[in-house]
């Protein structure tokens, strides 16, 4: 039986639309299944979240064709200022120092969004189905065949490979028995924004804090995104408190860098797990962003792996067919899953070791880390390497 397409993409996010645009000028068959309508997109508190973009995606955008329609949105990382409260130790990176314009940007989800799905919407080679939800899965020695619920009748398609680019609660995975790896960290992720008195100057802060990590990404010269990381009790009470008590928590924790802050947007809490499925790859299946992986948000790496994990993808299919090859073929997906794990496993080593390492109160380790700050903050060398892998370089 022949395919109705060649690459079928269960979701339309990010991600999962960063695809569908890397594939786009390729002469194979692409099918998007979004689940939510365009409106509904449009009204999802999830498109208010602020980006942390690596150099290094930024890049990849450009590439995609959408960098220029939100590039005057997007707010340049100049510099990152990195501290430990209530210590000396800081270390402080500068694009300059890296020969470059900016080492990252901050950008409002909704507006990558829109215009990924404007790039979408002129793709020749692309099929929308939207809104449509899957039912079911069943692979065959050619095709996945896929069940899927749209406008309300039943529709059923084959696909050569099927991308679960689905989210965090991905029905692909689900469907498939892919279990997941999960580590609760008993933490929880406040996520609001604030007015400064004082411009940011394109300055990325990262302060640690006896509770958690703090982040604070410039989005506007005197608005900042605040991502504050403390354990589920603590944010349980903070969140519960009014907001001249909590804007005061948040002053004392982050200090007067930018002068007096106040609220812009009210908190929100999110808890925060490490979360790896058990396998990236299915029979003809392959699962790419949150539908693989969510990871701590310390170092604002989730959407630069997810689109990573797009953009090899791409490149190989590309490469694959082109020698007459099967995008669905378990050996090039299980040499895709290899070539993906490195990155993944690197990012969660290095994600992972802050929140140890900054989240403790342990004197010696204290000590330990402010010294790390200290000399990191004095050799060009090391300042080079981190720069390096804050720009999203050397990641694939």
């Amino acid at each position: 039986m022949n395919a109705d397409f060649d690459i079928l993409i269960v979701g339309g996010g990010l991600v999962g639309g960063s695809l569908a645009l890397a594939l786009g000028d390729s002469p194979l068959r692409i099918g998007l299944v979004e689940a939510q309508t365009d409106a509904e997109r449009q009204a999802s508190p999830a498109g208010l979240r602020a980006l942390a973009l690596s150099r290094g995606t930024t890049q990849s955008l450009k590439q995609l064709g959408v960098w220029e329609a939100v590039a005057r949105a997007a707010m340049p990382i100049r510099h990152i200022h990195v501290s430990d409260r209530g210590h000396f130790g800081k270390t402080r990176l500068h694009a300059s120092e890296a020969d470059v314009d900016a080492l990252g940007h901050v950008l409002v989800a909704r507006m990558l969004e829109n215009a990924i799905k404007e790039q979408v919407a002129s793709a020749t080679n692309l099929t929308r189905l939207c809104p449509a939800r899957i039912l079911g899965l069943k692979s065959g020695p050619e095709n996945m065949f896929v069940s899927l619920k749209q406008n309300g009748e039943s529709v059923n398609v084959a696909a050569r490979l099927c991308v679960a680019a689905d989210g965090g609660q991905s029905t692909v995975r689900s469907l498939l028995g892919i279990e997941q790896e999960i580590r609760d960290y008993g933490q929880t992720a406040i996520v609001t924004e604030v007015h400064t008195e004082k411009p940011a100057d394109g300055t990325a802060y990262e302060r640690f804090t006896p509770a958690g990590p703090l982040a604070f990404l410039p989005l506007e010269r005197h608005k900042s995104s605040v991502v504050w990381t403390m354990s589920g009790e603590d944010a349980a009470n903070l969140l519960q408190s009014g907001e001249q008590e909590f804007t005061a928590s948040l002053q004392q924790a982050f200090g007067y860098w930018l002068g007096r802050i106040t609220l812009a947007s009210r908190p929100q809490g999110h808890p925060l797990k490490l979360i790896k499925a058990g396998s990236m790859t299915d029979q003809r299946v392959i699962l790419i962003g949150n539908a693989m992986h969510q990871i701590h948000p310390v170092a604002g790496q989730g959407f630069n792996l997810g689109l990573r994990d797009a953009a090899v993808l791409a490149e190989r299919i590309e490469a694959q067919v082109r020698l007459g090859g099967d995008p669905g073929d378990s050996d090039f997906l299980a040499r895709y899953a290899s070539a993906r794990r490195r990155d993944l496993e690197r990012v969660i080593r290095f994600t992972d070791g802050l929140v140890r390492v900054f989240s403790s109160d342990s004197t010696p380790l204290s000590l330990a880390r402010n010294a790390a700050l200290i000399v990191m903050d004095r050799i060009p060398a090391a300042k080079r390497l981190l720069c390096h892998h804050a720009m999203g370089y050397g990641t694939r």
